[in-house]
């Protein structure tokens, strides 16, 4: 399974939870999640600019076009791929965060061993949710904008393209599953969407007196 296949993926799913909420989700609760999402997306960016040596020119995560502008990284070859990956870990970093020090390992983040444990994993993630529990409900809250959060851009991904060309032909292990990790999680933010906008779409049906 290479890893230039897996970080598309990622890259789709994560745009199209954000048309989901765009589209069908616009309300000022979900707004503010999917800010609180693009503030960690460039905090991971520029973290990672200040460990590959990178000057960082411009950083905005209070606009409604939160970015970071940077120089060039110090670190050949890998550093502009790091930065512009770094939202898929510290996306990751900021759910283990808040699951092991806030939520006290409530949620298990379930770990798909292939594309076909896609579907198992997702079940097992749903699973897990109680609604009577709030902790339950923070994580809800956490992962319907979790595509914003740790999804690259497109920019992103054209800052980098030579090396998604040769993440074709690389399987890492490793990345290979911390990527499985990404898509599931992301499907798991798809599918609350989902349960969300059909209970929306449920509630207009009722009659208004």
């Amino acid at each position: 399974m290479n890893l230039g296949i897996l970080i598309i993926s990622i890259t789709v799913l994560g745009y199209f939870s954000n048309w989901l909420n765009g589209k069908y989700l616009n309300f000022k609760l979900t707004r503010w999640l999917y800010h609180l999402g693009t503030i960690i997306h460039e905090l991971s960016h520029a973290i990672l600019c200040i460990l590959t040596g990178a000057r960082i020119t411009q950083f905005n995560i209070f606009s409604k076009q939160p970015h970071v502008s940077h120089t060039k990284s110090k670190l050949p070859l890998i550093g502009q791929p790091l930065i512009s990956l770094a939202p898929i870990a510290g996306g990751l970093f900021f759910i283990y965060g808040i699951n092991t020090w806030v939520l006290n390992n409530y949620f298990t983040i379930t770990q798909p061993d292939s594309w076909n444990g896609l579907s198992p994993a997702l079940l097992t993630s749903i699973s897990q949710f109680n609604l009577t529990d709030w902790q339950s409900w923070v994580m809800i809250l956490l992962f319907i904008n979790i595509g914003a959060m740790i999804g690259p851009s497109t920019k992103d991904l054209k800052n980098i393209w030579p090396a998604i060309i040769i993440m074709f032909f690389i399987t890492w292990t490793t990345l290979t599953e911390v990527s499985l990790i990404v898509i599931n999680l992301i499907l798991l933010n798809i599918a609350i969407q989902f349960v969300a906008i059909l209970i929306r779409q449920f509630l207009k049906l009722i009659p208004k007196h």
